[in-house]
């Protein structure tokens, strides 16, 4: 196996791992299934901070001013500011709060990294509609969101690979999710037509889950073999990496 295809395998047991070794801060957590649903949820909290030091300072300006203009705020003063700063720490570390992206959002969004943090958030939101066994597939799915989304920044946005996978991850998977949810609870398995609403889902994710790793598995390879074009010139040009360089007088 090659060396950027094991990489790749590396990086997926690497983001495993990672996962399981969140869940391990308590079954009723909500846990991110990727880094990039990950990444925009740090984003969002580091917003909320900066909105809450933004108001912490704008509270103590106003409270040395006001202590300025009626020479000191006295003890009622003091007191008024630290529930005014434990009002804006609870305000503003609860508001706003993390939007689900929609699903026509998804297909709206053109940058890659932007999408599969977008895709992850989004499914992160429906698991609690899922079968177990879904349940599973799509945290193995954020794993392998994550890698592709690493190998889609190197390609051109018009890039064949780069659209068959905004529309397979914007369009087809949420689609399918969204099919599955409209079916009333009672009914997704009832067996019809030799299978189940909740077998047809387990089937449809198994299948978006091995077209990415493959999709995935053909950008590497297309890496590779520019990395072996560039090797074979250096070879070429310089001689082989065993031969030894010889000086000249």
């Amino acid at each position: 196996m090659s060396d950027l295809t094991r990489q790749s395998d590396r990086l997926l047991q690497d983001a495993r791992a990672v996962r399981d070794d969140n869940r391990t801060g308590g079954r009723h957590r909500r846990q991110s299934i990727g880094r990039g649903s990950a990444e925009l949820k740090r984003e969002h909290l580091l917003k909320k901070v900066r909105n809450i030091a933004i108001a912490a300072a704008a509270i103590f300006a106003f409270s040395v001013a006001a202590g300025i203009i009626v020479d000191g705020i006295g003890f009622t003063g003091v007191v008024m500011v630290f529930f005014a700063l434990l009002a804006a720490g609870f305000i503003f570390g609860r508001y706003p709060q993390m939007k689900v992206p929609r699903r026509e959002d998804l297909t709206r969004t053109e940058d890659v990294r932007q999408l599969v943090g977008k895709t992850e958030l989004w499914l992160e939101a429906q698991r609690p509609a899922l079968p177990a066994p879904a349940v599973k597939l799509v945290d193995d799915l954020g794993v392998q969101l994550d890698a592709l989304g690493l190998q889609l920044e190197r390609v051109p946005a018009d890039h064949q690979a780069a659209r068959d996978i905004r529309e397979l991850v914007g369009e087809t998977l949420p689609e399918m999710v969204d099919s599955y949810r409209n079916i009333p609870g009672n009914l997704r398995a009832e067996e019809r037509a030799g299978s189940t609403p909740d077998r047809q889902l387990i089937d449809g994710l198994g299948r978006i889950s091995r077209e990415i790793d493959q999709v995935t598995r053909q950008l590497a390879d297309g890496a590779l073999d520019d990395l072996a074009v560039k090797t074979r010139y250096l070879e070429y040009r310089y001689g082989g990496s065993d031969q030894p360089q010889t000086e000249e007088n």
